[in-house]
Formats: structure tokens, sequence, C-alpha cells
């Protein structure tokens, strides 16, 4: 019995290790639905370069970003560079900043988003899988489907003033991918609210 459950507690660590985002890694695979019900797959997008971003626009910090414009323009400045762009609102569906898909497609056209998609991740499934701590916590994906950046979106820490005038790490990378250099910045600590998994 006990080398039953050893032997299964070994198959489950392998199994997180395998499935865990990490840096130069293929990045994990997943398999979610948008706020208009169409279901979206990484994979399908093999090829082509991908954001992830974890939004709540409850959080002062997330919402400065769509407040001043800044990420709506980042957003549209990535589609006209090729770059898909997905949105994973992971927020516990018991939580108050969770959005249904008609409040979530009230709220896209409200705030003029430009991503690709915005998944409902109320499971938690894709933020847990990417350990998404913060809205907004960014991940860069290259067209070998290889985890390049993870991180904050930019070196500006601050719930209030113009994004723009920071450093930012997702357009720096985007940059580098598409000139075939390497990301010089693989890897930031992410600010912003913690993701609200729990109810």
């Amino acid at each position: 019995m006990k080398k039953a459950i050893a032997l299964l507690v070994m198959i489950g660590l392998t199994g997180a290790a395998l499935a865990a985002a990490e840096i130069g890694k293929p990045a994990p695979d997943f398999s979610g639905t948008d706020i208009n019900g169409k279901t979206i797959k990484l994979a399908d997008y093999k090829g082509k370069i991908v954001v992830l971003e974890s939004y709540n626009v409850d959080c002062p910090y997330c919402a400065n970003h769509f407040k001043t414009g800044a990420m709506q323009e980042l957003q549209k400045e990535m589609a006209d560079k090729g770059v898909v762009w997905f949105m994973v609102n992971s927020v516990n569906s018991k939580h108050s900043s969770y959005r249904t898909p008609e409040q979530a497609r009230a709220e896209w056209k409200s705030e003029k988003i430009n991503a690709t998609a915005w998944l409902d991740d109320s499971s938690g499934t894709i933020g847990k899988l990417y350990s998404m701590k913060t809205t907004p916590h960014m991940f860069v994906i290259d067209q070998t489907g290889t985890l390049v950046y993870d991180g904050a979106i930019d070196d500006r820490a601050s719930p209030s003033g113009d994004p723009r005038k920071a450093r930012n790490y997702v357009r720096e990378a985007v940059g580098k991918i598409q000139a075939g250099e390497k990301v010089t910045v693989p890897q930031t600590k992410p600010y912003g609210c913690a993701v609200r998994y729990g109810g």
C-alpha cells in the first residue's frame, strides 16, 4: 500500500513539474472558452507570437492601464504586428469581481478592448497552470510555442500615472522575437492585485 501511495505521489509530482510554465520550455497547452462561447486552444496558434494577460479591471493597477488607454494601444499595436493576445480572467464566480459572459461583453465594448479574445477562466485552470499571481501578469510565447517572458507588463508598479512612460517588457520581448534575437529580460516580478482564485 505504501509503495502504491509513493508511486502515485511521484506520478503526481512529475505531472506537475511537466505542466508548470517555465522560461525556455514549451508553454503549457490549454483549452478555454472565450466570452462569446468559442473554444480557444493554445496549440492552434503555434507559428504565432502569443501574449497572455491576467486581467481584472477592478484592480487599480490593471484599471490604470485601461483608463489611460495604454493597454488598448499596446493590444492594437501587437495585433497590427500579427501577435495573438489573450486576456485571461481567473476571478472565481463567487467573487464580486466576476463577470458573466454578458457583463464581460459589455466591459469589452466600454473599455474599447483590442485583444484577440477574453477567456473566462473562473475555474482558475489557466491561471494556476501559468502561476498567474497578479493583475496584470504577462506572458509572451514565441512562434515555436516556447515561453520567453513571464512577469510585469512594465517597470512602473503604480496604480496611477501614464504607463506609456515606463519600460514595457512585453513590447520589448515581442520586438526581440520579431528581430530574431534573444529576449534580454525573460523574467521580472509581476505587480498588481492578487488574482482572485478564491470565493
